[in-house]
């Protein structure tokens, strides 16, 4: 009876601990993980504002793909979200007191140089289906049914979607309008 208790007592003990740690460390993921957040950094206030302008914010659909979704892996790979999240937080706050001079371009060419085309195909799922625009269904198509010794990465032909400077807001409905304009 005795061997029970004890148990038992183990077992309150290890829920009265973990409990309280879990959800610090789930609050903190949380409060973390917002766009707001990133942007509290002045490194990273350029790639902020840029994506504000960008089409992963304003589009018809309404839809809105912050830092998380195309930055990290994603979160049903638990560990390896959390320890990708955890490395970039700790290189982005050593950068920061460091006060080194933070280069937007290398490190636009290191994200997308990291970049797979699975971290795009976590929201970008049916590409395939193209109404209207057979040869970007085609591309698509060699993308997602790649030939053996043949990779193509979304950031190939979509480089500049999100961090390009904007001298407006770039709504994707209006997009084709715009293009022939430069902007």
């Amino acid at each position: 009876m005795k061997t029970y208790l004890k148990g038992f007592v183990f077992i309150i003990i290890g829920i009265i601990i973990a409990f309280p740690l879990f959800s610090i460390s789930y609050y903190t993921m949380v409060r973390t993980s917002t766009p707001q957040f990133c942007a509290s950094c002045h490194e990273i206030q350029f790639a902020y504002n840029t994506w504000k302008t960008s089409t992963h914010v304003n589009n018809a659909q309404g839809f809105v793909a912050d830092c998380m979704d195309c930055h990290l892996p994603a979160p049903h790979d638990t560990f390896n979200f959390f320890y990708s999240k955890t490395a970039h937080g700790i290189k982005d706050i050593i950068i920061h007191f460091i006060g080194s001079e933070y280069d937007h371009s290398k490190a636009r060419e290191n994200a997308y140089a990291s970049f797979t085309n699975q971290q795009c195909q976590k929201c970008h799922r049916n590409l395939l289906y193209i109404p209207d625009k057979r040869g970007a269904m085609l591309a698509h198509r060699a993308v997602v049914y790649a030939r053996a010794g043949y990779e193509k990465r979304c950031v190939d032909c979509h480089r500049d979607l999100v961090h390009r400077a904007r001298a407006i807001y770039q709504y994707k409905q209006y997009r084709d309008t715009y293009r022939g304009l430069g902007l």
